[in-house]
């Protein structure tokens, strides 16, 4: 089991970009593959230009690259893709 010491600090920031859910967002044990506390999925630095990712989307970008022949994972890239071009 993942254990963040700064659970609080992360909180406090909002420096918590992404939890896993099920597919009506739900935060529940069975929509966290490995366990994470509070659902973490994702982390980001104070300045927000850096993010860590635990889910491995860019492994369902291509369907040669998933072991389910999938491209889901893409559309996690083109949606940032598309916030960036709006904020710029």
């Amino acid at each position: 089991r993942y254990f963040a010491d700064n659970l609080k600090e992360l909180e406090e920031n909002e420096l918590i970009v992404f939890k896993y859910s099920d597919e009506n967002g739900n935060f529940t044990q069975k929509a966290n593959p490995n366990g994470s506390m509070e659902n973490i999925a994702g982390i980001c630095n104070l300045e927000r230009n850096c993010m860590g990712l635990m889910p491995h989307p860019e492994r369902a970008s291509e369907a040669i690259l998933s072991p389910k022949g999938t491209t889901h994972g893409k559309l996690f890239f083109n949606s940032m893709v598309e916030f960036i071009k709006k904020r710029s």
